[in-house]
């Protein structure tokens, strides 16, 4: 998921794939990551929005299917709903201060975080420029 996050989700195929059931699947996709793997799934789509907006030479519709999504209203709503603003606003603010942070720390400290889903360590992971 990780890898095809722009592919449609397909959690028979990927249970299928993993041996298990896709109730199985799901439930203990969820036990391990605390979450369903739709939700997962689209955590990955709106990091590499991000990275795509920051870049800033695409638009957000364009972004929005590259990364997966095929309707641009859910995508805006998701992507609100993790990151705190809108992907107009996100893209129209300044990047340059993370342009300096090395893209393994920029992914870290830019990933979306779920309200209520943990953060790894059980910590909120820092906006960056904060």
């Amino acid at each position: 998921m990780d890898r095809e996050y722009a592919r449609p989700l397909d959690v028979p195929a990927l249970a299928r794939a993993a041996l298990m059931s896709s109730g199985h699947f799901s439930r203990s996709f969820r036990a391990a990551f605390g979450e369903t793997p739709y939700s997962y799934l689209m955590t990955r789509r709106i990091e590499r929005a991000k990275a795509l907006l920051r870049r800033g030479d695409l638009t957000v519709t364009e972004v929005c299917f590259a990364v997966g999504c095929s309707s641009l209203g859910s995508f805006s709503s998701r992507f609100t709903e993790l990151v705190g603003e809108s992907p107009s606003a996100y893209r129209a603010r300044s990047h340059e201060q993370g342009a300096v942070i090395p893209a393994c720390f920029a992914m870290i400290l830019t990933r979306p975080v779920r309200n209520g889903a943990p953060a790894g360590n059980g910590e909120a992971k820092p906006a960056l420029g904060s």
